[in-house]
């Protein structure tokens, strides 16, 4: 593995500006090993009986579909896990200040699913947008290996105002100067200033394994954001109504902090 480890508990102010040098930040074994064996059996569920389906279903037409029956927050070590206190700890570290949960992806990737090409994922446009920082926090419940698809990250490029598909030509090609990571243990998170454009490398060969996915954002208060859920609002009422910020973090759920569902600028 080509990138550096950094140990969470014990950021030093070197390792909070090499983040924001070079925009991710990576965890090897961050996650309890008993959230770790709830979360997967909830992404069994999430996968096999359609709710994945109809999640998806239900951002495409929303008009059609409605809600969602069940939300990714609303299974119990999922939403345990987007308030998870080490980690919302360490977010406030990295972003200095306040911040509001975006959305929650989960899934169980198949063996030999397809590469993505290199992206990035920030929801602000303009170089205004840069001034406040999002974040995606990518958790691998079984870790990453030789068996799964690797992680490619391009170090340095949040600082570039660019669209998330400026290099999406590059399809999953190696690119100068990435890191890839392709060897961290089970419950394993890296975090990404969701401007840095990253990449989904196939998993080179075999018959390989399931990838257990799940992917939480936030982003820093003090300006508004584009939501990217039509349920937006039903997403962050549940998560208050669930208690999920503990009680310890009064902007976590805010609404005040979004635009409207498909505002432009």
């Amino acid at each position: 593995m080509s990138a550096a480890l950094l140990d969470a508990p014990r950021l030093t102010p070197d390792q909070l500006d090499r983040f924001d040098r070079l925009g991710y930040l990576v965890l090897p074994g961050f996650l309890p090993g008993d959230l770790v064996a709830r979360l997967k059996p909830e992404v069994d569920l999430w996968v096999d009986n359609g709710l994945r389906a109809r999640s998806i279903a239900s951002c495409l037409d929303p008009d059609a579909h409605g809600v969602p029956p069940v939300m990714e927050i609303e299974l119990p070590a999922h939403g345990e896990l987007v308030g998870h206190p080490p980690l919302l700890s360490l977010l406030a570290r990295l972003m200095r200040g306040d911040f509001v949960f975006h959305h929650l992806h989960s899934d169980r990737q198949a063996p030999q699913v397809p590469g993505k090409p290199w992206h990035h994922d920030y929801e602000q446009s303009g170089a205004a947008g840069r001034a406040h920082p999002m974040v995606h926090a990518l958790h691998y419940l079984d870790g990453l290996d030789p068996e799964v698809s690797a992680l490619a990250v391009l170090p340095g490029s949040h600082h570039e105002i660019a669209a998330k598909s400026a290099r999406a030509h590059h399809g999953t090609d190696p690119l100068p100067g990435e890191a890839v990571l392709d060897d961290l243990p089970p419950g394993s998170t890296v975090i990404l200033h969701s401007a840095l454009f990253h990449a989904r490398r196939p998993q080179p060969s075999g018959p390989g394994r399931p990838r257990y996915f799940v992917d939480a954002s936030y982003c820093r208060t003090g300006t508004r954001w584009p939501p990217v859920k039509p349920y937006w609002r039903h997403m962050l009422a549940r998560s208050r109504a669930l208690g999920l910020d503990h009680g310890q973090w009064p902007e976590l759920f805010a609404e005040r902090h979004f635009t409207e569902y498909g505002q432009t600028d």
